[in-house]
């Protein structure tokens, strides 16, 4: 049972760090990003792939991992520099399907649907599985709080001041002399870099990546953390991450007593119960747990 509450914890660490690189990109910025499981995939094949074939250290794999989806980012960031809203949305998500897609079929590099798997961890193998668990806890933990740190001093920066700004409204932004296009493909670097890294910590820990692995699921699920937290707030993000996972798993206890339902109608009522759950949350909530402080403008004299 221990093992099991320290695995729930090391994943709830890592959908605080997908919902606070979706924060950065919509949150403080206004940007939709449906995409965020193509870049959660790109960081775990990246690392993957470079300890694996090259023997590099784990360390420089999860970096490689990070600067790749930075690139990305920017890279999408430009080729939809000038859309927004449904448009943006739909390119994004495009975006993860090619990504999962080339994973699927290119054998020579991701070996396709069969996965990767014997993705080096930290110290696995030389430790017994409950110390292991509690090691790479203690990584997460540090990697969470690292992030949120950075995520704190954008928003409280000028820097953070004009994404908010570009996200309440751009227009008025760039007559104030803002460059807005390299606002947000800043922004959208940066949020992809913290969801590589979020990948990597993923391939690490469990040891074995496959493309159903990065399902557009898991990108609901994080837009929901994000929402249920608190847009536009850091820490709403990380509490909106542990509130998904505890919906995730309470509801595989909750179902587990249930008698003549096959799997497929297990599943399908865990779904129900966790969109049920986070409904009430909004409902009592609407502008989630932790909503953004909004500060006020004062008159000058």
């Amino acid at each position: 049972m221990d093992s099991y509450l320290v695995a729930m914890a090391v994943f709830a660490g890592l959908y605080a760090l997908l919902a606070l690189g979706l924060n950065v990109v919509w949150g403080m910025t206004g940007m939709i990003n449906l995409g965020l499981v193509g870049f959660f995939g790109l960081g775990a094949y990246v690392s993957a792939l470079l300890c694996r074939q090259t023997g590099a250290p784990i360390v420089v794999g999860i970096a490689a991992a990070a600067l790749a989806a930075a690139g990305a980012g920017a890279a999408v960031a430009l080729a939809t520099a000038r859309l927004r809203g449904d448009y943006l949305a739909i390119i994004t998500l495009g975006f993860s399907e090619v990504v999962r897609l080339v994973a699927s079929n290119e054998l020579w590099l991701t070996n396709g649907t069969d996965g990767i798997s014997g993705i080096p961890g930290p110290w696995r193998g030389r430790v017994a599985p409950q110390t292991f668990n509690v090691i790479y806890l203690a990584m997460v933990v540090l990697a969470v709080l690292a992030v949120l740190a950075v995520c704190e001093r954008i928003r409280h920066s000028p820097y953070g001041r004009v994404l908010r700004a570009i996200r309440d409204d751009d227009q008025v932004a760039a007559v104030a002399g803002k460059r807005v296009i390299a606002f947000k493909v800043q922004a959208f670097a940066v949020s992809a870099a913290i969801l590589g890294l979020a990948g990597a910590l993923w391939g690490h820990y469990t040891s074995f990546i496959a493309p159903d692995v990065f399902t557009p699921l898991v990108t609901i699920y994080v837009v929901l953390a994000l929402t249920a937290g608190g847009t536009g707030n850091n820490v709403g993000a990380v509490l909106g991450a542990a509130l998904v996972i505890f919906l995730m798993e309470g509801t595989r206890f909750a179902t587990g007593w249930l008698v003549g339902l096959a799997p497929v109608q297990v599943a399908a009522l865990r779904e129900a119960l966790i969109g049920a759950a986070l409904l009430v949350v909004l409902r009592v909530r609407p502008r989630g747990l932790l909503p953004e402080a909004i500060v006020p403008v004062q008159a000058s004299r």
